[in-house]
């Protein structure tokens, strides 16, 4: 592990691991100090826009790579409206209400393509994004979860439960997380990015279900853990309703070394705004101790469980910039 190496231009060469709004702000926030990132995306949705032509059309979900295609593009007056483009949903009552059209955008263009890293890179190149988008795995996953009392009429009993959707709105304690098949092939180029990479990202988001599901992919989990780049972790604001229900932000981190040991992070960014009282931030420190992480506690939060992408890109700046 080390820190960042800016000799390109000064910015680092940044792997962002993640899925969903989670990763949307860590993208936001580093485009601003570097326009050397590569999004690798998780590919479990099941719900939404992204479960129907996951099912239809056995394609990977779309929906998580389209908002990070959208978080890498330019905020200028060409780019913009091609945004707007990507996140337009129809509500029309139709066959199409509920899809983005930036999903059905990805679903045609990997027909076209016959390969999801084409045909998002040739969006990328369309959209003119800072940046390149990836999947995680070559083919859909799911998630699959022990949980304790997901059947709240048996609290102490420990479920198998399957799938993204399920697990995230669980009741219960999720205990351990998995991702099938288990002998899932990593995306190659993702695997890539990471060993090149000078600075690699984790987090935030939904800790199970969209954090995780990347480190117990045994290719991506030993690329990171190989790695030389500086690595950061970037915990959530607060629990999730659902899956991380009542867990402190020392149990996330807690949840995270339990399933892959073999990974560690040299800075940990925590919300300071979240964490006020001393025995929840030393409970963070004493939980990244054997990493040996700098934790940095700092406001990164805008209103509601979202990070704030210039807030985050300021700590970033002084995490990764060197």
């Amino acid at each position: 592990m080390g820190e960042a190496n800016t000799t390109h231009s000064g910015q680092p060469l940044v792997a962002a691991l993640g899925g969903g709004h989670g990763l949307a702000v860590s993208l936001r926030a580093l485009h601003r100090l570097t326009h050397r990132v590569t999004a690798i995306v998780g590919v479990a949705d099941d719900g939404g826009s992204s479960g129907r032509l996951r099912q239809e059309r056995g394609i990977l979900p779309p929906g998580d790579l389209r908002m990070a295609l959208a978080a890498l593009c330019d905020a200028d007056a060409q780019t913009r409206p091609w945004v707007d483009v990507l996140q337009f949903r129809f509500s029309d009552g139709g066959e199409l209400s509920g899809h983005a059209l930036g999903n059905l955008l990805l679903s045609a263009v990997w027909e076209k393509t016959s390969d999801p890293v084409a045909g998002l890179d040739e969006l990328v190149g369309l959209l003119g994004c800072s940046g390149r988008v990836l999947p995680c795995c070559v083919d859909p996953l799911e998630i699959a979860a022990s949980i304790r009392g997901h059947d709240g009429q048996h609290p102490e009993e420990v479920s198998d439960v399957r799938g993204q959707v399920e697990v995230a709105t669980t009741r219960g304690r999720v205990l351990q997380v998995r991702v099938e098949p288990p002998e899932a092939k990593a995306c190659p180029q993702a695997v890539a990015a990471i060993d090149a990479a000078e600075v690699i990202t984790v987090g935030p988001g939904s800790w199970f279900t969209s954090v995780m599901p990347h480190l117990v992919v045994p290719e991506i989990a030993d690329a990171v853990a190989d790695s030389s780049a500086t690595r950061v972790l970037v915990l959530n604001l607060v629990e999730e309703e659902g899956e991380t229900g009542g867990f402190t932000p020392a149990e996330h981190v807690e949840a995270l070394k339990r399933h892959v040991p073999q990974v560690a992070f040299d800075h940990v960014i925590a919300d300071s705004t979240h964490i006020r009282g001393g025995a929840g931030r030393d409970d963070v420190v004493s939980a990244c101790a054997s990493w040996g992480s700098e934790v940095t506690f700092a406001d990164v939060s805008a209103t509601g469980d979202r990070h704030d992408p210039g807030k985050l890109a300021r700590v970033f700046d002084t995490v990764l910039v060197r």
